[in-house]
């Protein structure tokens, strides 16, 4: 059995689940969030605890039965708690501006690339080399950031570029500090 998959999901205080058929809604304080499972999983809501079970070990089933409870579980944190990701700029005149909504970029090309968020996801500058995405939905969180990430990658010579808080950028010597110079 996928350990994982077995484990009982408790539904908290104010949060609301409800099933029908093979579409899981969720409503919390936080908002509301509605997923499609797969037709063959089957979840089943006893009191304050959701189980999913699956129907045979074959390969597929077994793969899914731990994917399923765990977006089901991040469901339910994304409308108590909420998601977020913290994006750090480095580099000399790389920094990030809000203006309404929207989040401008200024990444060293010709024109400053501006980010839109969709609906639900709210982008937040607290600094000019920090920016904040948070929102109910994990997938469209991490994705946001991934697509905010991918404008600038970080660079192993200088470090340069746009990267996740706490992620290691691995270094490289430049052509001069490998061999030294004549």
């Amino acid at each position: 059995m996928s350990r994982i998959g077995r484990m009982p999901i408790t539904v908290p205080q104010g949060v609301t689940v409800t099933i029908s058929g093979n579409v899981v809604a969720v409503k919390g304080p936080k908002g509301e969030l509605s997923r499609m499972i797969h037709k063959d999983m089957i979840v089943e809501k006893e009191n304050d605890t959701i189980l999913v079970k699956r129907p045979s070990d074959n390969k597929e089933h077994r793969s899914l039965h731990g994917l399923t409870r765990t977006l089901i579980d991040n469901m339910i944190t994304g409308v108590t708690k909420g998601f977020s990701k913290t994006l750090e700029i480095a580099g000399v005149g790389y920094r990030a501006a809000k203006a309404g909504t929207k989040v401008n970029l200024t990444l060293g090309f010709s024109h400053p690339v501006e980010v839109e968020p969709p609906k639900g996801i709210t982008l937040d500058v607290p600094a000019p080399n920090r920016i904040v995405v948070s929102g109910i939905d994990k997938e469209a969180v991490g994705e946001l950031a991934a697509k905010i990430r991918g404008y600038r990658e970080p660079e192993p010579y200088k470090g340069k570029g746009i990267k996740y808080e706490g992620e290691v950028i691995r270094r490289k010597v430049g052509k001069a500090g490998g061999k030294g110079k004549k």
